[in-house]
């Protein structure tokens, strides 16, 4: 029986999540394949033996990698069920499930019209959310957006929103331009940092797999197989809308989050958010979903609060 040497390269996934604390979960894998010998050196692991045991071994760790990427965890019994069962996703059927975030949390739609978005994302390509601060706009999109792109169904991930309240004046903000844009851009970076391990969302942003940038960055071009949210959509003006709208290429999907109540547009000047509400509400592959305060998330005086305002 000849013997062969097989590589792995296993990319930027996280080694903690695959191969343990103090490789425990590596040296529990080397006792699931007696066959084979494993040498594990960084992100490469060198299998030795059989050329069939080796091709065995090479497809059980592309379905832990392909579990760790989807459910960011893998334990001990998961581990064991993968070598040993054909299946072992146990998904939650649950309209409301969105995806995995990092350390296996659950991220799904927590009030019924952040399931609105969800079935509304799935039958149209443009979705415009609106609803007060704290409903889970911002955050219910990025989600659909991560699992979109780990399901292979974008190349890429481009969020964007108006770099400040009177559009996009940055010059008398202190810093360079990368610390004047940060504040702006912060709570996208919350929400992927929730959704994907701090190397891979590196290795992301690095690529240009997934873009955060201001609206002004927009123009000119055309969005293909790509998810893009607009966040922030009331601070638009009505041409900043209409160029980004008019921004989207084939296979994408785009989602237009904001709050008509908090329009902070200097001179009187119309919301781009309003005026595409208008404009845009008898297209019947543009869905459009209100939230309200029931479907605040945050602390429950934040409820009161919005309540207090529209009186």
């Amino acid at each position: 029986m000849s013997i062969s040497e097989k590589i792995i390269d296993l990319g930027s996934i996280d080694l903690v999540l695959l191969f343990g604390s103090n490789n425990k979960k590596f040296d529990r894998i080397k006792k699931l394949f007696p066959d084979i010998k494993l040498i594990s050196r960084g992100n490469i692991v060198k299998a030795i033996g059989n050329v069939e045991h080796i091709n065995f071994f090479e497809s059980k760790l592309n379905a832990m990698l392909s579990h760790i990427d989807e459910y960011n965890r893998l334990t001990m019994s998961q581990i064991e069920r993968l070598v040993f069962d054909d299946e072992i996703k146990v998904f939650e059927n649950k309209q409301d499930f969105i995806l995995y975030g990092n350390d296996g949390k659950t991220i799904k739609a927590r009030t019924s019209n952040q399931r609105a978005i969800l079935d509304v994302i799935y039958k149209k390509d443009i979705v415009f959310a609106i609803g007060p601060a704290g409903t889970g706009k911002t955050y219910t999109s990025v989600a659909l957006a991560v699992k979109a792109l780990k399901s292979k169904l974008v190349k890429r991930i481009i969020l964007t929103r108006p770099a400040v309240e009177a559009g996009e004046s940055l010059g008398f903000l202190p810093g360079d331009y990368k610390d004047k844009l940060d504040p702006y851009i912060r709570p996208l970076h919350d929400a992927l940092s929730d959704m994907i391990p701090t190397d891979k969302l590196k290795e992301y942003l690095e690529n240009g797999i997934i873009q955060i940038a201001p609206l002004g960055f927009m123009r000119g071009r055309t969005l293909d197989k790509s998810f893009v949210i607009l966040d922030e959509a009331q601070n638009c003006t009505e041409s900043q809308m209409k160029m980004f709208l008019t921004r989207m290429g084939v296979s994408a999907k785009f989602v237009i989050n904001g709050d008509i109540t908090q329009i902070d547009l200097p001179n009187h000047k119309k919301s781009g958010l309003c005026d595409a509400q208008n404009k845009l509400k008898n297209i019947k592959d543009i869905g459009f979903v209100y939230l309200d305060e029931k479907d605040v998330i945050r602390h429950k005086l934040v409820k009161t609060i919005i309540k207090a305002y529209k009186n």
